[in-house]
């Protein structure tokens, strides 16, 4: 093992530094697809283009109403062969959510749904862990293939943006209104000497953001989120 003492992340030999994974990137087309849109960044070409080929009756065909949770991403994974992990600290929908704002619009509609989904995956073959997951495992993980993982956008902040000094309105990736926003991201990799990781992020045009590993922790560990994270596999 080598280790990087002073950021508190041990290295599997052979671990990089620094490391970048090039993604063909999806801007998202409405304000409920974010997630979709980072499954389309993880699947190769041929695949990429056949989902969005069939793309209104794929998302019919799996019950979307224009809103997704993390384990239809998974569906949809699996849908198109993806080899995956699902990590969440909440199997199934969180009773808390009752009378979120965020939650509140989707949940009558999407909770039979959901339940069941849960219920038949393993059964299916899609692989659910129970299980809150930290930087450095995310940062091992990231070596074999990149990571679609659920923040709360009003958290998420981008480095470059912010340093571009581009119109404060876009200095967060969607700066939404409410406590809570659940958004959807793919970090594609990490720099360990400056603790950053880079990030795709579908509401934008074809840009890696990056944003300090502790910020990104905060945001994806926020309320709301149930620490949603699913490994890809190359």
């Amino acid at each position: 093992m080598t280790s990087n003492k002073d950021k508190g992340i041990i290295l599997n030999n052979g671990h990089p530094e620094k490391l970048h994974i090039q993604l063909s990137h999806f801007k998202q087309k409405y304000n409920w697809d974010c997630g979709v849109s980072c499954v389309l960044m993880v699947l190769p070409e041929k695949k990429k283009q056949k989902f969005l080929k069939n793309f209104t009756q794929i998302c019919e065909n799996e019950g979307f109403n224009k809103s997704t949770w993390t384990i239809d991403l998974c569906y949809l994974l699996k849908k198109f062969d993806i080899r995956h992990v699902f990590y969440t600290i909440t199997l199934g929908v969180h009773e808390g959510y009752r009378g979120n704002s965020f939650y509140n619009n989707v949940l009558n509609k999407d909770e039979q749904r959901i339940t069941a989904r849960f219920k038949k995956a393993e059964g299916l073959g899609i692989l659910i862990r129970k299980l809150s997951l930290s930087i450095a495992e995310i940062v091992t993980h990231l070596v074999n293939g990149p990571v679609i993982v659920l923040t709360n956008a009003k958290i998420l902040t981008c480095d470059i943006c912010k340093f571009n000094k581009i119109s404060s309105e876009f200095r967060k990736c969607i700066p939404w209104p409410t406590s809570y926003q659940g958004h959807y991201v793919v970090i594609c990799g990490y720099d360990i000497s400056s603790r950053k990781f880079f990030y795709r992020n579908p509401s934008f045009g074809d840009h890696v953001c990056t944003i300090s590993m502790d910020l990104l922790d905060l945001a994806r560990k926020s309320y709301g989120t149930d620490e949603d994270i699913i490994f890809v596999f190359k």
